[in-house]
């Protein structure tokens, strides 16, 4: 006889323990949301990929009280933070850009949050604790999605787990999707994600020196670009700030990984082989990002090369999109219009992501690398002189630093209030669908650590006309936030940091207002 299997119910099932999926469910338990998250892993990161957590991310890392423990996760604080192009490490040295180190870099006037080092050996962990793993918590692992139907208000899913092959049930309000770039529940759904370019394919190479940072001394850099004709181009990247590091070739190098290795290497010093992966770079995004119940989130919703470091980044404001947005559904006081509206705000975002990282794939590829770099000569001297002044003028520093690509973008859908300005500046100035501007408050908080729980309008007016009554009649949490340091007299600020709506006098209509940033009158 076969025992029935148990059913578990909850607000919010998440496919996916990733980054992204378990930001999610931060986001979700900071508005009192329940969550289950499936992952199909272990959760060990045998062979780290991401990197760096980008200033907007960590902006939400801090709303979600994670902050600090991103920057006290391991990278030290002496290491450089600096890109270097070299023919290899310890060898000729074509050019660098210098960003000083997290102890030594300044502040940036626009964020109280610098990104930070951070792979994904060290922040999976870190998530994972902050999340909780199941039975104390909801992360379940080693737990494999088989299938799913949405059935009216409800989606019902199947999953197997892993430890035991035994069948899982689960029951929830929505489905979110955060399972990857050949995400199952997108597959099931049978959501098409185009291909945007060309597919590559590369091989990571993970290996331990550990005398080489000793060795390189002032010469040493958080990620090496090669510049060693024929083939090695790609970066070479510290991983721990000590003795890790990640080797990116493409897959036709014919050396097997330690002679990679060596060859990327000038200097004689002891290197052990940990773990060769091969991977596909893909840059997809989904055709629509929500189905009925079902969403997709981060590289399930859009893939795209990892040049520049969006990716993720890209994906953890998805998250910050979509957690308010699933709260609002759940707690009653969302419009009809608003769930509908995380597809309109953040396709968009996407599609400018992949954009600006392909072009700084795009310019890594079609850099010309003749043979003559590598002589000891002042042929080769000649040489590398002409490659750094075609990297001098070829943009590079974009690739790392693009604070437009993390914070300028801007929502429009029906859920904001336009405002007719064309060019605002995201640093300073409050624009409908940007990003609320980062202020200092007396005391010494950012006006930032004040969004998150609700509707926020910032003002520094005592009479509010029956604003705060149209929001409070329709369920909509809200607050004031009694400072004066915006242009406008008046902001309004989303759960996810975004500007709804700033003018400098109140609105004639408050109803209409808060009907129009909740997505519609019910």
């Amino acid at each position: 006889m076969t025992n029935k299997a148990q059913t578990h119910e909850t607000d919010v099932l998440i496919v996916g323990g990733g980054p992204v999926g378990l930001a999610l469910a931060l986001d979700l338990d900071s508005r009192g949301v329940r969550c289950v998250v499936l992952d199909a892993s272990d959760g060990v990161v045998e062979h780290p990929k991401v990197g760096t957590v980008g200033p907007r991310s960590m902006e939400l890392m801090r709303h979600w009280g994670l902050a600090d423990r991103v920057r006290a996760a391991g990278w030290p604080g002496d290491h450089p933070l600096d890109i270097a192009w070299v023919t290899a490490l310890g060898g000729h040295e074509i050019h660098r850009l210098a960003f000083g180190t997290a102890d030594t870099r300044p502040s940036l006037s626009y964020t109280p949050e610098l990104e930070q080092v951070c792979p994904q050996h060290w922040l999976m962990p870190l998530l994972g604790e902050a999340v909780g793993v199941h039975p104390d918590g909801p992360l379940h692992r080693q737990t494999r999605l088989e299938s799913f139907t949405q059935d009216g208000d409800q989606v019902r899913a199947t999953a197997t787990d892993l430890r035991d092959g035994s069948t899982l049930e689960f029951t929830a309000r929505y489905l979110v999707g955060s399972d990857g770039a050949s995400s199952t529940v997108r597959k099931l759904l049978g959501v098409d994600a185009p291909q945007y370019f060309d597919t590559r394919v590369f091989r990571n190479i993970l290996f331990r020196a550990p005398r080489l940072r000793e060795q390189l001394g002032s010469r040493n850099a958080l990620v090496y670009f090669l510049t060693q004709p024929p083939g090695l181009r790609y970066p070479l990247r510290s991983m721990d700030g000590r003795e890790l590091y990640r080797l990116t070739v493409a897959q036709d190098s014919e050396q097997d990984a330690l002679g990679l290795i060596r060859s990327a290497i000038a200097l004689d010093t002891p290197v052990e082989l940990l773990s060769e992966n091969v991977w596909h770079l893909t840059h997809r995004v989904a055709e629509h990002f929500r189905q009925g119940r079902v969403l997709l989130l981060g590289d399930a919703a859009h893939t795209l090369s990892p040049s520049g470091g969006f990716g993720m980044n890209t994906g953890l404001a998805d998250a910050a999109d979509l957690g308010w947005k699933l709260a609002a559904e759940l707690a009653g006081w969302a419009g009809p219009g608003l769930l509908d509206c995380y597809d309109t705000e953040r396709r968009p975002v996407a599609e400018l992501s992949l954009t600006e990282a392909n072009r700084n794939l795009q310019r890594a590829l079609g850099r010309q690398l003749p043979m003559e770099l590598m002589l000891d000569s002042p042929v080769g001297e000649r040489a590398r002189q002409e490659l750094a002044r075609g990297l001098r003028n070829g943009g590079v520093r974009r690739e790392f630093e693009a604070p437009e690509v993390h914070f300028g973008y801007r929502y429009q859908s029906p859920l904001i209030v336009p405002d007719g300005l064309t060019e605002p500046d995201w640093r300073t100035e409050p624009a409908a669908g940007h990003r609320a501007p980062h202020a200092w408050l007396p005391g010494g908080a950012s006006v930032l650590d004040s969004y998150g729980p609700g509707f926020r309008l910032v003002t520094a007016a005592t009479e509010l006309d029956g604003v705060e009554r149209a929001f409070s009649d329709r369920r909509i949490p809200f607050g004031v936030v009694g400072a004066d340091v915006y242009r406008s007299r008046f902001v309004l600020v989303r759960p996810d940091g975004h500007v709804a709506w700033h003018a400098d006098e109140l609105p004639a209509d408050p109803g209409a207002l808060a009907d129009t940033v909740r997505g519609g009158a019910r």
